[in-house]
């Protein structure tokens, strides 16, 4: 099954943004290297505009460089382009798309007077799109609707399996109640292979083609390396691979924040403030803020210095997991999709959890405070908004109990909250003030 055919919703937002600011703004995709930026703008430029012209800065040839090196007389430029590809332009039914824009900055710093042409429309496609050194000395252009891509999300996987869970728990979470152990655990089984495959479009595909987890491994292996090889780019002196690479390790610590120092080995400096920076803009990564108020304000008392990172792809987390064994350590997989992951890997969870707050578009954030008469602390994983109310999620790989954190949260600050989430592999239910959902059921509530 190739992958040029699976449904994603970047091609709704890119619906709406040919509707609405096609001739105005670019669209700017901008997302981690693999999760299908190109794909999805090239398929959606051909079912919608009657030509198009794709350049690839990653492949591009010294011809068509030649070409990109005189901008300023857009008439020629566009017969040069024409000649070079063979492809005729057609005024406002074309589009030109600039894939890995960020390899040529001087292209995107031209978006502003394209646009400003109104002839055609354009889409660009980065990785690493927003780290300072790939436009510096360039006046970035104020003409792009940007929409961020994550790898796929639980129900563009399903969509790609053919299978139709999504509006099952739709209807479930609409009556509220339980639905069985039997339909639970089965439903449970599916996210877990979700979990255990990811999003990324190459493994969505090694899946779908029946290929052992052996081989979707390999094919994750070969994705963190080439994230490992543009940290390289970005930082020889490896410390940004460290930071990655120790994510997994800190969360398993279960300790309330990510300490840049354990990762590096090294004292924290402003050097290395400034390479979280550059991890984070690689869309690689997830961080999620600790909020000091959240009765006041989830991002105005969001904290700068303690936080949390996730993978932005549970398929990977799971592979890097086991990134230092020298060959595919596959019993994780039968534990994962048996349900018998121990219980120092439930953490696994809730980056998954993680994976689909973001990809529904909304900011991380959690919340931890000191219990009285404990060098213990309360915390809350996740908070969201709705309607100017909070609700706080705990996310649990097995048993539900205690929830002590969720219950002081919910005593203190029961005038701004709206509902308490715990999410977990039990079955739909309620204890007191607290809604128990399955995590499949996750995506949909949020979404909603």
């Amino acid at each position: 099954m190739s992958a040029e055919i699976y449904h994603r919703k970047v091609y709704d937002r890119l619906l709406e943004w040919k509707k609405t600011y096609g001739g105005s703004y670019a669209a700017l995709i901008q997302g981690a290297r693999r999760v299908g930026k190109s794909t999805v703008a090239e398929e959606f430029a051909r079912n919608e505009y009657k030509s198009y012209i794709k350049i690839d800065f990653a492949n591009i040839t010294e011809e068509m460089l030649d070409v990109f090196r005189v901008i300023s007389d857009l008439d020629l430029f566009f017969l040069r382009l024409q000649a070079e590809t063979g492809v005729t332009l057609y005024e406002r039914q074309s589009v030109l798309i600039f894939d890995e824009i960020q390899l040529y900055p001087k292209a995107r710093q031209a978006i502003k007077y394209l646009v400003a042409d109104n002839r055609y429309d354009y889409i660009e496609t980065g990785s690493l799109i927003s780290i300072r050194k790939n436009v510096k000395g360039i006046v970035i252009p104020s003409e792009e609707y940007r929409i961020d891509m994550y790898p796929m999300d639980y129900e563009e996987f399903m969509w790609a399996c053919g299978n139709t869970n999504i509006d099952v728990i739709q209807k479930m979470i609409e009556k509220g109640s339980a639905i069985g152990d039997s339909t639970n655990r089965k439903l449970m089984r599916d996210f877990r292979i979700y979990m255990a495959v990811g999003g990324m479009p190459q493994a969505v595909e090694a899946y779908l083609q029946k290929k052992n987890f052996a081989e979707i491994d390999a094919v994750k292996r070969g994705i963190l390396e080439l994230y490992e090889e543009d940290f390289q780019k970005i930082d020889p002196s490896g410390r940004i691979s460290r930071m990655f690479l120790s994510i997994p390790s800190q969360l398993a610590l279960k300790k309330n924040r990510f300490v840049i120092s354990r990762a590096t080995g090294k004292r924290r400096t402003t050097k290395d403030e400034e390479l979280l920076s550059d991890l984070i803009d690689s869309r690689t990564i997830l961080i999620c803020r600790h909020v000091t108020s959240p009765g006041i304000s989830l991002s105005q008392t969001a904290s700068m210095d303690t936080f949390k990172l996730y993978l932005m792809d549970t398929g990977l987390f799971t592979t890097l997991l086991f990134n230092d064994e020298s060959k595919v350590y596959e019993g994780i997989y039968r534990k994962l999709l048996s349900d018998k992951l121990p219980e120092n890997l439930g953490f696994l969870y809730e980056n998954a959890a993680a994976q689909i707050l973001a990809s529904s578009g909304r900011k991380l954030y959690y919340h931890t405070w000191p219990k009285e008469n404990s060098t213990h602390s309360y915390e809350i994983d996740f908070l969201i908004l709705h309607n100017a109310k909070l609700i706080p999620i705990e996310v649990k790989s097995s048993t539900i109990r205690p929830h002590a954190s969720l219950d002081e949260f919910g005593r203190i600050y029961s005038k701004h909250v709206f509902r308490m989430w715990i999410v977990s592999q039990q079955d739909i239910g309620k204890e007191s003030e607290i809604r128990l959902w399955p995590l499949y059921c996750l995506p949909v509530l949020v979404k909603e």
